[in-house]
């Protein structure tokens, strides 16, 4: 019909292959062609890498920013509990039993008993254990898990009771052997991915007497299934106790959990048994092994190494003592406090006083990063590559200039700096105790094994982009293999795209086991094999369930959007002390800076270290002269609706700190119900204040509480409190309309 026809005719006026009239192109445009083609296809890959680049260093340096902040409350805590028994002058310490390790009163016997006397309810359906663990029973937990079950309490309770009792009798240092085993297998940081986890099982076979594992630290935080991971892997670790070996990392610490996550994860699934679950696995952690030793030859460590480790002197370490690496011992703070006591008043006299770390707010926070470091044994500069560096939880001392001054401290509390001068965080005082106490080396040595990273530049610094640890050079690195006669040295604590990563000439590896740690399709994740010959054999893997469809650009694309949008958040919370930055420049008051003076400025107060140049296209918009009009960094952003008494500057606060008192308020509720009365929504609020050096008055606090007890029973969900202030992206905003 018409179709049929229409066809022919196209057909019959198409001309033929044989005809004389086509004409082919000459191999010099074919060429020209392909090198258009080339030129093009290389800009193309190259924007691309250069995104992926600049996303992962937005990642990361938020990351560490967080970390530091983490480290910067923990400092708080232990400075109030040191020197403050009681808050307000009256009732008991609010922060003495998250910090101080508590007593167990109960016997071994008495408490594997009352344990075995917890009853389960018959509508459980979830895997039944008995002790001691079978085959049959890690079965049946990866089964479970699976099938996204949770195991009872009880049986919980009963495997860490256990897993205490195992680790008591193990050595701070292992040493292993490949002449048991074909090979032994090493992974890096899992942080509560436990799809990653079952994919390695997979992929590689279950722990076993033939299959030897290594699982260097940082098992939970940040994921979701932090629990479902320690079970695995210490039901693993009772099952095959010569064949599956746990390091500790710097987030196998109750007070890193209270931040990133796994505190509350445990409280939410076992609201029954959550806080003796909590307590019991304060003394796990800190009884796991701080290092392995593969051959005499392979050092096997979670984050690195000092000029000050000596595995010598690592074996013979209390670790049980330290619970937190984040708590200075608190007799290493007494015999400071003489140092300090005796000094100050040569000190004042030379120069004038700066601010307490404890009752810093927005300077120490802004200002702290990537300058010089104080530590206990003098001062050194990041930049250094030949200074000796100390096991530090601290950040660096920099100057003030271009950022806002502090408000003074709450009137609640008095200034710690009235108190005591030490160096914690931002601190100004430098100390050299000719001989530390034994308690505090063994404190320095766990630090720096825990939070250390490697650099290319010789030598060792205090480590300022985290906070805590140290840099270690590859002098360092030769050194202590020399030392000791070790050949390599393995460690996890930073994602690496790949999921691993060689430095120092092939002497360092970095293993990391978590894909997609920062968003779908950010990272791949990695194990080690290493054999007899101890030549290591790396294995590549990620775990995705909707990144598989998606191109390189795709894949780029949506990390680089949750990127942006993390940093965003960022500067939104420091809105006040950039505008102000700004308008130093912009004298004219015209709402526009130079390209330079807008990325000296976003550097300065937020010390992130990121190309902000190459950024300002995705944060702020050109005006027709070539300026930044800054205000438009903000424009994306719009906050909740917060609470009518707080004011939009103490809203911009709340904001920026809502961790801080998020975690302030998870130790004040006890019971991580999420409702507390008014008295202690106020006790939260003399922590939060005195910590940051916000001046916030007793009614407006009164008047919070009462805006937001709305059934007005006495009690607050403070949770719905600090929703309040959470921003939205106007762009989520509309694309959901869109939806």
């Amino acid at each position: 019909m018409g179709c049929g026809t229409s066809i022919a005719n196209e057909n019959q006026t198409r001309p033929s292959e044989t005809d004389g009239s086509i004409k082919h192109p000459s191999p010099a445009l074919t060429m020209k062609a392909a090198i258009l083609i080339q030129r093009w296809y290389r800009r193309y890959v190259a924007r691309l890498e250069m995104r992926r680049r600049y996303t992962w260093n937005i990642f990361q340096s938020i990351e560490y920013a967080g970390e530091q902040d983490q480290l910067q409350l923990s400092s708080f805590f232990s400075f109030m509990l040191d020197n403050f028994t009681q808050m307000n002058g009256n009732g008991p310490d609010l922060i003495s039993h998250l910090l101080d390790s508590v007593v167990d009163p109960l016997t071994e016997e008495v408490r594997q008993l009352k344990y075995e006397q917890i009853v389960v309810p018959e509508s459980y359906s979830g895997p039944r254990l008995s002790f001691p663990l079978s085959v049959t029973d890690t079965n049946a937990l990866l089964s479970a898990f699976k099938e996204e079950q949770t195991l009872h309490g009880k049986y919980v309770l009963q495997l860490l009771y256990e897993t205490k009792k195992f680790l008591k009798r193990m050595p701070n240092v292992i040493y292993l052997s490949t002449s048991y085993a074909k090979e032994i297998t090493i992974c890096g940081d899992l942080h509560g991915s436990l799809d990653d986890l079952l994919l390695i099982f997979y992929k590689n076979g279950l722990p076993s007497a033939e299959n030897p594992y290594i699982f260097n630290g940082d098992f939970v935080d940040r994921g979701k299934k932090s629990t479902e991971i320690i079970i695995i892997l210490f039901a693993f670790l009772l099952l095959y106790p010569d064949h599956m070996h746990l390091n500790r990392g710097n987030h196998e610490d109750h007070i890193m959990n209270l931040r990133y996550g796994f505190t509350k994860e445990v409280m939410q699934k076992y609201k029954t048994h959550g806080r003796e679950i909590l307590q019991l696995l304060q003394d796990v952690f800190s009884l796991l092994p701080l290092a392995t030793v593969i051959d005499n030859k392979v050092l096997i460590v979670h984050g690195g190494i000092s000029d000050k480790i000596d595995l010598d002197f690592l074996s013979t370490v209390e670790r049980h003592k330290v619970k937190s690496a984040l708590r200075l011992p608190r007799r290493s703070v007494d015999h400071l406090n003489v140092r300090a006591c005796s000094r100050s008043s040569s000190r004042q006299s030379g120069r004038s006083r700066m601010d307490s770390p404890c009752s810093s707010g927005r300077t120490s926070r802004a200002s702290r990063r990537r300058k010089k470091h104080f530590t206990k044994r003098g001062s050194s500069s990041s930049s250094s590559s030949s200074s000796s560096s100390s096991s530090s939880v601290c950040s660096p001392r920099v100057s003030s200039r271009n950022t806002p001054r502090r408000p003074p401290p709450s009137p609640s509390l008095p200034s710690p700096t009235d108190v005591l001068q030490v160096p914690f965080l931002d601190s100004f005082v430098s100390l050299e105790p000719p001989e530390p106490p034994r308690e505090e080396l063994e404190w320095q040595q766990v630090v720096d094994i825990l939070w250390s990273d490697p650099k290319n530049q010789n030598g060792c610094s205090p480590n300022s982009f985290r906070g805590g640890g140290c840099y270690f050079g590859p002098d360092v690195t030769q050194a202590l293999l020399q030392k000791h006669e070790l050949c390599l040295l393995i460690r996890s604590h930073e994602c690496k795209q790949e999921g691993y990563e060689l430095c120092h000439n092939g002497q360092v590896i970095t293993i990391f086991s978590a894909s997609n740690y920062y968003e779908e399709g950010s990272n791949r994740g990695a194990y080690i094999k290493l054999g007899p010959e101890l030549v290591p054999r790396f294995f590549q893997y990620q775990v995705s369930r909707s990144t598989r469809k998606l191109t390189l650009h795709q894949r780029v694309r949506v990390a680089e959007g949750s990127a942006l949008r993390a940093l965003k958040e960022k500067l939104y919370g420091h809105r006040s002390e950039l505008m102000a930055a700004f308008q130093q420049y912009d004298i004219d008051k015209t709402g526009r800076i130079s390209t330079s003076e807008w990325a000296q400025v976003v550097e300065s107060v937020l010390r992130l270290d990121l190309p902000w140049r190459t950024l300002r296209p995705r944060l702020a918009r050109l005006s027709a002269d070539g300026d930044v009009e800054y205000e438009s960094c903000f424009e994306d952003i719009t906050p909740g609706e917060p609470i009518p008494p707080v004011t939009p500057n103490l809203a911009e606060t709340l904001y920026r700190y809502r961790t801080d008192l998020e975690i302030i308020f998870n130790i004040i509720d006890k019971d991580h119900s999420g409702q507390i009365s008014i008295e202690e929504f106020r006790q939260t609020w003399k922590l939060f204040t005195s910590h940051l050096g916000v001046a916030v008055n007793d009614q407006t606090i009164d008047d919070m509480a009462r805006s937001i007890d709305f059934n007005k029973d006495g009690s607050i969900d403070f949770n719905e409190f600090l929703e309040a202030f959470r921003v939205v992206h106007k762009l989520d905003v509309k694309e959901q309309q869109q939806g």
